[in-house]
This record gives structure tokens, C-alpha cells and sequence, in this order.
């Protein structure tokens, strides 16, 4: 079920609003008529677990190296008023 509240509706009822998110109801909230935002369930993205990408990112051997191209344009860009 879609429940569409206007915005003052919305600011008046957050709480009761929020409950029926969490109880699965679509939330809309609209301004004069038309709807301009959508209620949610947030996401929990979990526990974070420092090292869980260990092994599968490789980073390439001349990463930490700059092509002297690209220091160029950089150095071109600099004032040479500015020490």
C-alpha cells in the first residue's frame, strides 16, 4: 500500500510515518500534488571488517610513479609569481 502525505503532513507525522515504513508501507511524500521524494527503509551495510579485500585489489608496480607528461601540465598551470 502507497500512502501519499503532503509536505506539511509529512513534518507534522514524521513518527507515525517512519512506523509505517518500518512495517513496509510505500511513504510519498509530495509538494502541492506532486510527489517529490520517496520514505525508505535504511540499509544496515553491516559489520566493516578491516582486511576483507586482502588479496583481490593489486596495485600495479609504477603506481606511486607519474608520468612526466602529466607532472607537466600541472607545472604549466602553476603562477610563477608563487614561490
Amino acid at each position: 500500500m502507497t500512502q501519499t502525505v503532503n509536505v506539511h503532513e509529512a513534518k507534522t507525522h514524521l513518527s507515525r510515518l517512519l512506523e509505517a515504513v518500518e512495517r513496509g508501507e510505500d511513504v510519498v511524500i509530495a509538494r502541492a500534488g506532486k510527489p517529490v521524494a520517496r520514505l525508505v527503509p535504511a540499509r544496515s551495510r553491516g559489520v566493516r571488517r578491516p582486511g576483507s579485500w586482502k588479496g583481490r585489489v593489486v596495485m600495479a608496480a609504477d603506481f606511486d610513479e607519474s608520468p612526466p607528461e602529466l607532472v607537466a601540465a600541472f607545472q604549466d598551470d602553476l603562477d610563477p609569481h608563487v614561490p
